[in-house]
């Protein structure tokens, strides 16, 4: 929806439930362009609709004022307003994204510096005329491979260099990459069980065939994977916070996984899609900077620390495979935008992507407790598993209750849970329970009114 009708339904909104009254003043155009960071022409075209339908009134230089006639207009009620609205509206620097309470995958963008990243954005758009039109390197844009590798030798342990690094348009793109360099159709793949259904389905697609390794309370069951597929050609992880249960690869199975992939000459593909988001103490180290015989393949994205629709994201590959990659780079069409690279470089550069970060985890950390405190409510139904990090809680379902049908009731309550058994690929080895994001939540009070909502689907 355009901005001007976001603000419109806004202020109906706010009249229709007697926020604003009659006689109230609304702020200026340009205090209010300039609050919200957003064009005063919106904010006109809003104000002149608001005007026409008699919602509000000019008084010249003494400003716009609520109609003092407002209260003969039909209203709106609130309760359509409420259904027309079942998705929470949260606001960032005036841009209304529509994000539903528990929603996964989505960072808080009420956190993010937008006018930091317009400014840097707008800097680069100036600077980077002829470059973004120029041909680009299939690694990305240097500057910023450069920042990434000083930044995951501090601070996950992995000593590359930006020669090793591959920008990509996401994590599709990023596997996408992998099996055009070091994979062939038919090839077979340890895949976490339960793990991510959409990298899994991505991969399948591309033709390669997955085996469903259990997740044990410590990882992987590697001693399943050799039992079942001791020859596969690759494995696909995520040690430092396995999605979804949340769980650690020990460091045990970690040497011993790198033990099987260099005995085999397979690959292990690293996900480590929100391991900067750990509440007590340092980030653990990747499994990549164990890797001593250059089996791994590490994938990294900004989705989860800036925002996904920048669609960037990362690889380190091996010495030895460089060339390679950057031949099969050079035709997948895995780059993006030359300008959000080149404004992402500077974003870390600048020292304000720690910052962000550094902002972000102890929110999230509060933001955790809020939902962890409001679920006992349910604690009759739902078993919460503790967790150190991350972006999502797993709650297990008591009673052996349909995940699916729950999600599917939630819907219908403005809310986006993700079952759990659709994260298995064996479906005789699932347990019910319901994967929930709980980043978005700014007060106890919205936490505890989606919770609310979700005690409905389960007992409804």
């Amino acid at each position: 929806m355009p901005l001007y009708r976001q603000l419109y339904y806004r202020f109906q909104e706010a009249i229709a439930t007697e926020n604003l009254k009659p006689g109230d003043r609304v702020p200026s155009v340009r205090s209010l362009a300039n609050e919200l960071n957003i064009a005063k022409g919106t904010i006109e075209q809003a104000y002149e609709m608001l005007v026409s339908e008699g919602y509000f009134t000019t008084h010249g230089a003494a400003g716009t004022i609520v109609s003092k006639q407002v209260s003969l207009i039909p209203k709106i009620s609130k309760q359509t307003i409420i259904k027309s609205h079942e998705k929470n509206n949260f606001f960032s620097q005036g841009r209304e994204i529509e994000i539903s309470p528990f929603q996964i995958g989505i960072p808080a963008f009420d956190l993010f510096p937008n006018k930091t990243w317009n400014r840097l954005l707008k800097n680069n758009l100036h600077k980077l005329e002829t470059t973004i039109m120029a041909k680009t390197d299939p690694n990305g844009y240097e500057p910023l491979r450069q920042e990434i590798a000083n930044y995951l030798g501090i601070s996950r342990g992995i000593s590359c260099t930006a020669e090793q690094v591959f920008i990509t348009t996401g994590y599709s793109a990023t596997l996408q990459l992998i099996c055009h360099t070091l994979l062939k159709h038919g090839d077979l793949g340890w895949y976490e069980d339960p793990g991510y259904p959409f990298a899994r389905k991505l991969l399948e697609h591309s033709g390669m065939r997955l085996l469903p390794v259990h997740v044990e309370s410590d990882g992987l069951d590697i001693s399943l994977g050799k039992k079942i597929g001791l020859n596969a050609r690759f494995a696909v992880v995520t040690p430092t916070h396995q999605s979804p249960s949340g769980v650690t690869l020990s460091l045990a199975k970690r040497l011993e996984l790198l033990e099987w992939a260099t005995q085999q000459n397979s690959w292990i593909i690293e996900d480590d899609y929100d391991s900067e988001f750990k509440y007590h103490g340092r980030p653990l180290p990747a499994l990549k900077s164990l890797d001593i015989n250059d089996r791994v393949l590490y994938a990294g994205t900004f989705s989860k620390v800036i925002f996904p629709g920048l669609r960037l994201a990362y690889l380190v590959v091996p010495k030895s495979q460089v060339s390679q990659f950057q031949y099969s780079a050079s035709y997948c069409r895995v780059l993006g935008s030359t300008l959000y690279e080149a404004t992402t470089a500077d974003f870390m550069n600048q020292g304000y992507f720690l910052r962000h970060l550094q902002k972000m985890r102890s929110s999230y950390a509060l933001r955790y407790d809020y939902v962890k405190k409001a679920l006992i409510e349910l604690e009759d139904d739902l078993q919460i598993k503790p967790q150190i990090g991350g972006i999502q809680i797993l709650a297990h379902l008591k009673h052996n209750m349909n995940d699916i049908k729950i999600a599917m009731k939630a819907k219908s309550h403005g809310l986006s849970i993700e079952p759990l058994s659709n994260w298995y690929i064996k479906n005789s080895s699932s347990k019910p329970g319901l994967i929930l994001g709980f980043n978005n939540f700014s007060t106890i009070k919205e936490t505890e009114n989606a919770v609310a909502r979700l005690a409905l689907s389960i007992r409804s």
